[in-house]
Order: structure tokens, then C-alpha cells, then sequence
């Protein structure tokens, strides 16, 4: 069994433990279920940089990254940096993230909010829009056409953004719909956890048009970026470069500006 799906298989007694505790009545009910998104396609389409920061404290690839840096000072710091968006991750055993870092996020800044979730439920959407995102994230590999139809459209209705992550042709073809906004590309193989950014300019062409193209993984300098934007990527997500250092928000704006 690869890392993936031991992710997915403990992801699915988390979700049915947390269905038990909390149900979807209590989750609509919560104050955030009301507000007006903001939009991440909009923010990519009209922007030089395209960066979406992460905050992320460790990973299976990594192990720890940073556990010192408070989500409220990195959104804030991201923010005056001017990223185009923030992806959180809320995954707890895996990469030590958790739904408060989402709610703690949305409260110290206005920008664009990625969930960055294993996505297997319905459930989890309605959380996500709870908590303050404003896009989730869809994971090809692990989930089937079906599924992508149902939990993208689900999203549409709440106003949500979605980001449908890729990591080949086939994982392509299979889920390409209208009710997608963004397709990532990641260049890390979740098998191997090796990273080329040659996966992102093979798929480019193949990427319809009607999406927003972002590049995932791998992007740890201005010129991978240089290099990614011929073929037509607006959006970069960028966590472990930022994340590893002593001051996240202070890294993105030196890393901007040497791209602008």
C-alpha cells in the first residue's frame, strides 16, 4: 500500500468519526456558511505573479518542515506580501494541519482560501465552506469521474472555487468538466515523491483552455516560474519554500519581488 492510500484509507475513519460528532445541520448553521466568497480564478487571471502560498507544517515527504510559525502571522505576512492566495492544509495526521488553522486563516486576512484536504466525501465541502475556504481541492488519483461531478457541482452551489489536481494524461481525461475552474498540475509523483516540473509543460497543451492552469510542486525558485509561464500557467503553489524559513509572509514578498 502506497502513502496514498494509507492517507485514504485513515482519511475515511476521520471523516465518518467527525459526520458522527458534528452533523451537517450544525455545520450550515455556521456563520461563515453565509459569506460571499472570494474568487482565486479572478485573482490569477489579474495578477503578474500568480503565487498561492501555503502553510503547511510537515509532510510525508519532508517530515517536519516548520512547527513554529502561527497561521494568523503567515496569513497576515502572505496577505501584505501580495500572493494571490493561500492554501491551508487541514489534514492533522499526515501533515499536521487541522480545520482551526482554516478558521484562523480566514480570520486574519481577506485572501482567496484553498482547502487542501483528501477530499472523499461530501461532508468535507460543506466543512470547508464552515470554516472560511473559498476553494477546494479535488484530487484526481483518488477519486473517479463520478465522484469529481458530484463534489464540484456541490461546490458550484455553495459558491466555491474548484481546483482539480492532476498528475497524468489519464487522471486528465477522466475528469475534465465544466463545473472545474482550476486544474493543477502537481510534479511530484505521490507514489515516488519525486518532483519534476517536466510533468507541468507535457500537460499544458493538453490542459483546455476554459481553465485556469496552476503548477504544484517543485517551484522553490523565480526561474522555475520564468520557466513555467510560456506554457501557460497563471498560478504557482508554493509551500515548503516560504514555510521553511523563519518568517513565511517576509519570504514570499523577497521572492515576488525578485519575480516581478
Amino acid at each position: 500500500m502506497n502513502i496514498l492510500d494509507q492517507i485514504v484509507n485513515d482519511k475515511r475513519k476521520e471523516v465518518d468519526l467527525r459526520r458522527s460528532l458534528i452533523p451537517t445541520s450544525q455545520l450550515e448553521q455556521s456563520v461563515l456558511f453565509e459569506r460571499d466568497t472570494v474568487s482565486l480564478t479572478e485573482r490569477l487571471k489579474n495578477s503578474a505573479t500568480g503565487i498561492i502560498a501555503e502553510h503547511k507544517r510537515r509532510s510525508p515527504s519532508k517530515s517536519i518542515i516548520n512547527q513554529n510559525l502561527n497561521v494568523f502571522d503567515v496569513a497576515n505576512g502572505y496577505e501584505s506580501a501580495g500572493v494571490c492566495g493561500m492554501s491551508v492544509l487541514t489534514d492533522g495526521k499526515y501533515f499536521g494541519g487541522s480545520l482551526d488553522d482554516l478558521l484562523l486563516a480566514r480570520a486574519s486576512c481577506n485572501l482567496p482560501l484553498l482547502r487542501k484536504e483528501f477530499i472523499i466525501h461530501t461532508y468535507q465541502i460543506l466543512e470547508a465552506k464552515a470554516y472560511g475556504a473559498d476553494v477546494i481541492l479535488l484530487i484526481a488519483s483518488i477519486l473517479s469521474n463520478i465522484e469529481i461531478k458530484r463534489f464540484s457541482e456541490l461546490a458550484k452551489s455553495l459558491n466555491l472555487e474548484v481546483l482539480l489536481e492532476i498528475h497524468n494524461e489519464e487522471e486528465l481525461h477522466k475528469s475534465v468538466m465544466p463545473s472545474l475552474d482550476m486544474i493543477g498540475v502537481n510534479n511530484r509523483n505521490l507514489k515516488t515523491f519525486e518532483v519534476s516540473l517536466e510533468t507541468s509543460k507535457h500537460l499544458s497543451s493538453l490542459i483546455p483552455d476554459d481553465f485556469i492552469k496552476i503548477s504544484e510542486s517543485g517551484i522553490s525558485n523565480v526561474e522555475a516560474i520564468k520557466e513555467l509561464q510560456p506554457y501557460g500557467y497563471q498560478g504557482f503553489l508554493i509551500g515548503e519554500n516560504f514555510m521553511k524559513t523563519a518568517n513565511a509572509g517576509k519570504s514570499a514578498k523577497s521572492f515576488i519581488k525578485n519575480l516581478i
